[in-house]
């Protein structure tokens, strides 16, 4: 019953909420360093904000679907269409897909406790769990779709909550309002505008933009959503996905053992193999070719990781802001960076693969 209340204030406030996880996200960047475990309270309001935003975004999805009046300007993208078809196919890709993301949102909240209440010894311990969890999560994700992995696993949202239609609520005012306050002999009469004064016809935007849209399509636009991304075929392309898939945990295991200076060059070296034997998407394949992109993007995530960050990345970054903090105004940004550098040194999950 209380979760029924929640969701019918949701719907009905949803610009408020919306311009409030809005908020919150903003402030989250500029609490740690401001006042003792203020990195602690950043990160718990950023879980529990990225949790409820996950769970309105599923709910608001259903509202959508379920309204006749909301029609999106812009289709979905081929993400949404790929992750959500599958999550409409398989409830345990469904559940699968949001406990990875749950652990992705609260994996550095609980790293932060670890830290605070256990040895590092057993902090690593921690640290490599989950990353068998995640593991574990994501193989079982590759086992039922046969297919490379997208990340996220599940729809973002990509509507504006804003523009959501107003939802309905009958009364029983409203139905006999209008019988109530036009005479029957009144109810037909139409006033006629003059012709000399009556504005030109203009042509409406929506109608021309609701004309031009479903015929803008490509090959990806009528494909079958499932059909998006081809399936694994043969050894090495599987090869390829599982190896990407254990990285991280091969990477926390390295650094959790008594020579962690082996796992930076191990995970670069799974990091090349991986790229070495996946496919080549064709050009068709839109949306593999955008997984592997952002894949290739995040290789500049080791410039933050291990001797490279110690040796290269901080003292640039150490320079920068030492300058910029006697600069007014470009100051702020400085003192930020400044605040920042520590956490990437103390805890792991700040840029973690």
């Amino acid at each position: 019953m209380a979760v029924a209340h929640y969701e019918r204030f949701l719907i009905n406030n949803v610009q408020a909420i919306s311009s409030a996880e809005s908020t919150i996200r903003s402030m989250t960047w500029f609490l740690p360093g401001r006042f003792k475990d203020g990195e602690l309270v950043s990160e718990g309001l950023s879980a529990l904000l990225n949790t409820t935003s996950m769970y309105h975004d599923t709910l608001l999805a259903q509202v959508v679907q379920a309204n006749p009046k909301y029609k999106a300007l812009i289709p979905p993208s081929l993400h949404s269409r790929y992750t959500r078809a599958w999550s409409i196919k398989s409830d345990m890709y469904k559940w699968a897909a949001r406990a990875l993301e749950l652990i992705r949102f609260t994996e550095l909240l609980l790293e932060m406790a670890l830290r605070r209440k256990v040895s590092p010894q057993n902090r690593w311990r921690g640290i490599v769990l989950l990353e068998v969890i995640k593991a574990g999560l994501r193989l079982l994700l590759l086992r039922i779709t046969r297919k490379p992995l997208l990340q996220p696993p599940i729809p973002e949202r990509e509507f504006d909550p804003t523009a959501l239609p107003d939802i309905p609520q009958p009364s029983q005012s409203d139905e006999g309002s209008s019988s109530e306050g036009t005479p029957e002999h009144l109810k037909n009469n139409r006033e006629l505008p003059h012709p000399l004064i009556s504005p030109p016809p203009t042509r409406s935007a929506t109608a021309v933009e609701d004309y031009l849209l479903p015929k803008a399509l490509s090959t990806n636009s009528v494909k079958p959503s499932l059909s998006l991304l081809r399936s694994l075929s043969g050894p090495k392309e599987w090869t390829a996905e599982i190896i990407y898939v254990l990285r991280p945990l091969v990477y926390a295991s390295l650094l959790a053992s008594k020579k962690p200076s082996r796992a930076l060059p191990a995970v670069l070296a799974l990091e090349f193999i991986t790229r070495s034997l996946r496919r080549n998407a064709s050009p068709a394949a839109q949306l593999e070719r955008q997984e592997y992109a952002s894949r290739d993007k995040d290789m500049l995530w080791y410039l933050l990781r291990d001797s490279i960050w110690r040796d290269y990345t901080r003292p640039k970054l150490d320079a920068v802001a030492e300058r910029t903090l006697r600069t007014p105004i470009v100051g702020l940004f400085g003192s930020l960076l400044k605040d920042w550098i520590p956490l990437i040194d103390e805890y792991y999950y700040y840029t973690a693969p």
